[in-house]
């Protein structure tokens, strides 16, 4: 069934777990994500970037996440992740999405807090929930760009005020996590003092994106057949447990997932070099992202939570 993000990050904050954010593109990516979720009673969310959008089409997305959440017995959330267009977040609060994120963390405070309250007063009374987002990580998401000299983190006073201001359903915040798969030059270092510090000050639930952990097996896999991906280092799982105990709900998942699939893809297409079916490499493509969700599932406690 489809829900919204607010009643699901609700629960896991009196609950002390955090739900997954799975970023989808594809029928693929769909099905792997709500059948790992389903399999282990897990409640999921399928986060959609305004790429994936651009991509795949706003009626084959809504379409198809609608059909998993028919199909499956968990509760399904349909989120708008990172979304800056006006247009494209007004078509997702009219056009079937459970939950919008509005990411104004390119603006000044001021103007954040105002384009996040008008976000907020169009999907109220839609039913639509609403993510916003104070601070800035760096890397690279689709067309969501900081350099790592600017990544700026957030401020706890500030937090407080802008949730007050904005009414928003959830906070996403800024760490020491960055999106993509080169996370850190040096040793992986969360701000852990500034997190608790902001969740003993702001009620509603709070988001850490950038979370993959960059699975090292997956990267050789990927590499050992043809990719080239060098010095990529993600955020280890012991830092995620220890996040969520702060009071991380919302736990976003994209480049883990993708380094899967291309590897379990490249490895299915060096082992069958006369096969022309996509059914035939695509399909271990979904299978290494349902590998992905539920080892995330367990990591963030949210396994039989549904």
């Amino acid at each position: 069934m489809l829900t919204t993000n607010k009643k699901l990050l609700d629960a896991a904050k009196t609950g002390g777990y955090a739900v997954g954010a799975f970023n989808i593109n594809n029928m693929e990516f769909i099905q792997g994500i709500t059948g790992a979720a389903e399999e282990l009673g897990s409640p999921v969310i399928c986060a959609v970037s305004e790429g994936a959008i651009a991509y795949a089409g706003f009626e084959y997305i809504v379409a198809m996440v609608s059909v998993a959440a028919g199909e499956r017995s968990i509760p399904i959330s349909l989120h708008l992740d990172h979304g800056r267009d006006p247009g494209v977040i007004e078509q997702c609060i009219r056009g079937g999405f459970t939950s919008v994120m509005i990411d104004g963390s390119n603006l000044s405070f001021e103007e954040n807090v105002e384009v996040t309250r008008r976000v907020v007063d169009m999907a109220e009374p839609e039913g639509v929930s609403v993510e916003g987002e104070l601070g800035k990580l760096a890397g690279v998401e689709d067309n969501v760009s900081v350099e790592e000299a600017e990544a700026k983190f957030t401020d706890p006073a500030e937090a407080e005020e802008f949730v007050e201001k904005t009414g928003v359903d959830a906070l996403a915040i800024a760490v020491g996590t960055s999106h993509g798969a080169y996370k850190f030059k040096g040793e992986p270092m969360l701000a852990f003092d500034r997190l608790s510090a902001i969740a003993s000050r702001v009620s509603i639930p709070l988001v850490l994106h950038g979370a993959s952990g960059v699975n090292q097996e997956h990267v050789k896999l990927a590499n050992d057949h043809g990719a080239a991906l060098k010095g990529t280092k993600g955020v280890p799982d012991e830092a995620i447990i220890e996040a969520v105990r702060r009071g991380i709900c919302k736990v976003n998942i994209d480049t883990d997932m993708r380094i899967a699939l291309t590897a379990f893809i490249r490895e299915a297409l060096a082992g069958q070099p006369d096969v022309i079916d996509p059914r035939k490499y695509l399909g271990h493509g979904r299978d290494a992202v349902s590998l992905v969700v539920k080892n995330k599932i367990k990591l963030f406690g949210s396994e039989g939570k549904a």
